[in-house]
């Protein structure tokens, strides 16, 4: 039976979680969300001795997305973005200075991520999951007891929904939907900051237990 590791390499200005998702059997791995030190990231795949198979975006925030370019073009992976995020990914530029990032334009993606797709790496299959609310076409992709979960949660939060495109009441059902579905000991690997599971935040995160009211 395949075997999941989830490596996490905390990273740049905003210190984003990029995750390399590796099947320890086949020693093929995706990438999840490459943000500002795509040359550490490539460094760590020589490293770990991993053939990288595909970089998948849980969305399209500057922070996630600015070394998507370096990593595609040094290994020719096939890129997933889901479309309803495609605005936000071709502003790379806008939202690079915006935030005083250095500018880069991302490759086309090659892929449509669609809720409810199933995605290989190796002989393990993650699910896709929409979960919008933190931008238009956030996604997580679930499987082997694990949540990549980009912005739409956090230990003891929720992804902020002020920027373009945003939406608490939005964010609030896909995490209701979406990810407190899912058996509370499934480890959620956020965007930013700690690991956590889906049983904590259900117990003891003040936006969804009620003891935070936004808005």
């Amino acid at each position: 039976m395949a075997r999941l590791d989830v490596l996490t390499l905390t990273n740049g200005a905003f210190a984003e979680n990029c995750y390399i998702l590796v099947d320890r059997d086949a020693r093929d791995a995706v990438m999840v969300d490459p943000g500002e030190e795509a040359d550490r990231f490539l460094h760590r795949l020589a490293t770990e001795r991993v053939t990288l198979q595909a970089v998948w975006l849980t969305h399209s925030h500057a922070d996630h997305i600015l070394g998507t370019a370096r990593v595609v073009e040094a290994t020719g992976v096939p890129l997933y973005l889901h479309p309803e995020d495609r605005p936000l990914y071709d502003a790379l530029p806008q939202q690079s200075a915006w935030l005083g990032l250095e500018p880069s334009v991302p490759p086309p993606p090659d892929r449509r991520l669609t809720h409810g797709m199933q995605l290989r790496l190796g002989g393990l299959t993650f699910e896709v999951r929409h979960v919008p609310g933190h931008s238009p076409g956030h996604v997580a992709f679930v499987g082997h007891g694990a949540a990549v979960v980009g912005d739409a949660l956090f230990a003891g939060s929720i992804g902020r929904t002020d920027l373009p495109g945003g939406d608490t009441e939005t964010l609030l059902a896909s995490i209701r939907d979406q990810l407190l579905t899912l058996p509370d000991e499934t480890v959620v690997y956020p965007g930013h900051g700690p690991a956590t599971t889906i049983g904590q935040e259900r117990r003891t995160n003040p936006f969804l237990t009620g003891a935070l009211r936004l808005g």
